[in-house]
């Protein structure tokens, strides 16, 4: 197991590179910057780039039961009046709408192009990386090997009816999922599948945390999760595997979602937002990510990768246009609300 597994052993390891920064503290101002990443994964980070360059950071979280969408309205409510710098989401469809509504400024940070295309805005909106992957979180006490599940269509299983798990889909990567499935298979197809779950009284969780935990604990015996709640579980020693859906010749592929930076326009703090952002961006800090407890997916190509998690590069991975799956959000949500969720 790496050394760096465990949250204490993380920290220590972002405590050491804060110190060997010291030396380039150069301003006591300070930069606002939203994030939807989990606050015990994105505030050591953020202590680390104060350490660096003496900017504090003010950090406003979302909440598990909201995630991004609590954060996107609270920046569309202060359009006549910016108090958010940067804005740092788990996630890209949510960012990919705010970018459709002129909510950001375009960039060009040292180090964006180190990145691959598909995960960042060619006139510099957004700024991809450390993604994670939608996998199927396993109970190996509760599920045979010879019967795993293989594919998101597995969670409509009758054999393990009212026993398989989702977050709910209107918040968070569980709805950007939807989104992402609605622009490649159509509305019928997201619908019908949509359908299937609630036929097979599918249990829905208030966040991807509550589902992963959920298959650890045996209250189900597998859900869809991300998978820095999947490692968490692992790493607990609970009796779980994971699983990269749809990856065989004829599967859909397992769908990637990285983290995406961007500059709010009219914020009031550029200078400093643009600083954060290459920070962010840098090798060390994705590096850093991808060693954590969140075990992110590192996308750079000079950050160091994971190996507990797998990339897209190492398995089918589900092909999508995220600018579709923006559009198709609203829609999709409306479908959830209408016709799973009642």
């Amino acid at each position: 197991m790496n050394s760096l597994n465990t949250p204490i052993a993380w920290l220590c390891a972002v405590a050491v590179a804060a110190a060997a920064f010291l030396a380039f503290r150069d301003s006591s101002s300070h930069v606002v910057v939203y994030t939807a990443l989990d606050r015990s994964f994105s505030e050591p980070i953020f202590e680390l780039f104060e350490e660096r360059t003496g900017i504090e950071v003010r950090a406003v979280y979302d909440s598990e039961s909201t995630k991004t969408v609590g954060l996107v309205n609270r920046i569309r409510g202060e359009r006549d009046r910016p108090r958010c710098d940067v804005f740092w989401n788990n996630e890209i469809v949510n960012t990919l709408r705010l970018r459709r509504e002129g909510y950001l400024e375009p960039c060009s940070p040292r180090g964006a192009k180190s990145f691959p295309e598909q995960y960042r805005d060619a006139e510099g909106h957004w700024h991809g990386f450390a993604a994670r992957a939608r996998v199927l979180i396993v109970n190996t006490d509760l599920v045979p090997e010879t019967g795993f599940p293989s594919a998101l269509r597995d969670l409509a299983d009758p054999r393990y009816r009212g026993r398989t798990a989702i977050a709910k889909p209107l918040f968070g990567t569980t709805a950007s999922h939807v989104a992402c499935l609605w622009s490649r298979l159509g509305e019928e197809a997201t619908r019908s599948l949509l359908e299937s779950f609630k036929e097979n009284d599918i249990q829905i969780h208030g966040g991807n945390k509550g589902c992963a935990v959920a298959v650890g604990t045996g209250q189900a015996a597998f859900g869809l999760t991300d998978t820095d709640d999947a490692i968490i579980e692992v790493d607990a020693g609970r009796p779980v595997r994971v699983v990269y859906p749809d990856g065989g010749p004829d599967g859909m592929g397992t769908l990637f979602l990285p983290n995406t930076l961007a500059l709010i326009k009219g914020g009031p703090r550029p200078r400093e937002a643009l600083q954060l952002i290459e920070f962010l961006l840098s090798p060390q800090v994705e590096g850093l990510l991808a060693e954590g407890p969140s075990a992110q997916i590192a996308l750079g190509r000079e950050a160091k990768r994971n190996t507990r998690v797998r990339g897209p590069t190492q398995v089918r991975s589900f092909e999508v246009d995220f600018s579709r799956a923006a559009t198709s959000f609203d829609a999709a949500r409306k479908v959830v609300e209408e016709r799973f969720l009642r």
